[in-house]
């Protein structure tokens, strides 16, 4: 029995002013079919308006959606030079995968990008997603307001139950990770003033630095951060999540407020445990540093500590703890606010959770200068 060649061919006939595309073998994925742009079409060219193309499938094979492209190009040959196509030698099947590819036209400005705005078409849109920014601020803010009102009234929507769930995620299960990143800061903040102080004789008042720095500045602000990354972010993420499983709509129509359902225990459970985070940070940081001067300069810790208790007060304690409360405050409705203004797919809660860690790393560096520059007034 002769071997029956079902390779996929195309080739192109003429007769007078209608031309013939004849289509053979088997036109399937694996069989590699030819290219639209592989066959002379000069001929057709020349005749505008008057020409037409018969696709003649007789000889065609099997087929797959491998086919598809040939009939369209040919379909865009012919609309371009005015020439009638003609598909009626063409199986059913085939004809009808035809109609449905060109049923909807293509929308040929939906492949531009748009034009790179200009500098003050940037600014203005700046300023506008600012704007914007801040009337969300300040709508959560007042109905986080009327939440904490109505929780004053106990006519609040919150479950105790939920509030101790959040304290325990944001108080006890941060405690290693503060612990660790507390130590390095104690440590580093040390062998710094070491290194420096040495030059001039005084390592005795490494104690000075080590105290103030953690009692002022790093404790709160450390913590502060590593909670905006930790807790902050998961806020952020289980609020967003909720909106997109339509939770948060499923709290609506039942007449559950989300903010005081969501938010306030939250915002609750922050501001309780970042002061004894924050303190608990202080007495890590500070125990480092006494550590490492024993180590690197024979310091006695009695000598360590009546050094720290010379430079610092009780007012550097109250202003870091002033900073603890602020900065859970600002974590804790950064991360909710952004969950709340996720959209609905899980791409969105990604970019809400780094909406939030960005957010609330922003606002602590801000407001902890703002915090320093009203003491420095103050002479605090």
């Amino acid at each position: 029995m002769p071997v029956v060649d079902q390779n996929p061919k195309a080739r192109l006939e003429s007769n007078g002013s209608v031309f013939r595309l004849v289509l053979s073998g088997d036109w399937v994925l694996q069989s590699g079919a030819p290219s639209f742009h592989e066959l002379n079409w000069d001929p057709l060219q020349g005749k505008k308006g008057v020409g037409i193309l018969e696709i003649n499938g007789r000889d065609l094979g099997r087929w797959d959606t491998t086919l598809l492209p040939m009939l369209l190009a040919a379909h865009n040959f012919c609309e371009e030079h005015e020439v009638s196509l003609n598909l009626e030698g063409l199986p059913e099947g085939i004809r009808r995968l035809f109609n449905l590819a060109t049923a909807v036209p293509v929308k040929t400005d939906a492949t531009h990008a748009e034009d790179e705005p200009g500098f003050f078409r940037q600014i203005g849109n700046w300023a506008m997603n600012f704007r914007q920014g801040a009337d969300d601020w300040f709508e959560f803010i007042g109905r986080l307001f009327l939440g904490f009102m109505r929780l004053a009234r106990g006519k609040a929507q919150v479950r105790m139950r939920d509030f101790a769930l959040v304290v325990e995620s944001t108080g006890a299960m941060a405690f290693p990770i503060v612990s660790l990143i507390s130590f390095l800061v104690g440590l580093i903040i040390t062998f710094l003033g070491i290194v420096v102080l040495i030059r001039f004789n005084a390592e005795y008042y490494v104690s000075y630095l080590v105290g103030y720095g953690m009692l002022r500045e790093m404790g709160a602000l450390m913590t502060g951060i590593i909670l905006a990354g930790r807790t902050g972010a998961a806020f952020a993420a289980q609020i967003g999540s909720m909106k997109v499983n339509e939770e948060l709509d499923a709290l609506r129509a039942s007449g559950v407020d989300p903010v005081e359902f969501l938010v306030i225990p939250r915002v609750l459970a922050l501001v309780l445990m970042m002061p004894l985070l924050v303190i608990y940070s202080m007495v890590v940081g500070i125990i480092s540093g006494m550590a490492i001067a024993n180590v690197m300069q024979n310091m006695a810790p009695e000598i360590f500590v009546k050094g720290l208790l010379e430079a610092v007060t009780l007012s550097d304690l109250m202003l870091g703890l002033i900073k603890s409360v602020v900065f859970g405050i600002l974590i804790a409705m950064s991360g909710c606010l952004r969950g709340l203004q996720s959209g609905n797919d899980a791409n969105a809660v990604g970019v809400a959770t780094t909406q939030a860690v960005v957010t609330s790393i922003t606002l602590i560096v801000a407001f902890n200068a703002l915090i320093d520059w009203i003491a420095a007034i103050y002479n605090v």
